[in-house]
């Protein structure tokens, strides 16, 4: 059996929803059951999730295991860094200032914009013919 959380929180980006829970240990982080680096497999995504560690230097300190679902790699690793910076202000307020001058625990609003009827995409338009 697990230990019990320490925190639970939730991070959303694009369409990506992420749920982290921080416990007491070595550094360990497993997403939705499985090895971090097999999960996120390029070297951006995996320094996007793990960049509000980084910053207030608990990298070794928490095991965190992470359930995301929806989007693609990028939202969901989006998410998960929001997750994890609410988490470690939830457990130390100290790490505020920090993580919010480094933008990490503003929700990214971001999203695809819907496609216009009469065009191709959201903007692109099919191509002019003049004869």
């Amino acid at each position: 059996m697990a230990t019990k959380p320490l925190t639970q929180t939730t991070g959303r980006r694009k369409s990506a929803v992420s749920r982290a829970r921080l416990r007491a240990g070595s550094g360990r982080v497993t997403v939705n059951g499985r090895a971090f680096e097999t999960y996120f497999p390029t070297t951006i995504h995996r320094n996007n999730a793990t960049e509000a560690l980084r910053i207030t230097g608990t990298m070794s300190t928490y095991d965190i295991d992470v359930d995301i679902a929806g989007g693609g790699p990028a939202g969901q690793s989006g998410a998960m860094r929001l997750a994890i910076a609410r988490s470690l202000v939830a457990l130390d307020p100290s790490h505020r200032p920090a993580l919010k001058r480094a933008g990490l625990l503003a929700r990214d609003a971001r999203r695809k914009e819907s496609k216009k009827y009469g065009l191709k995409k959201a903007r692109k338009a099919p191509q002019y013919t003049k004869r």
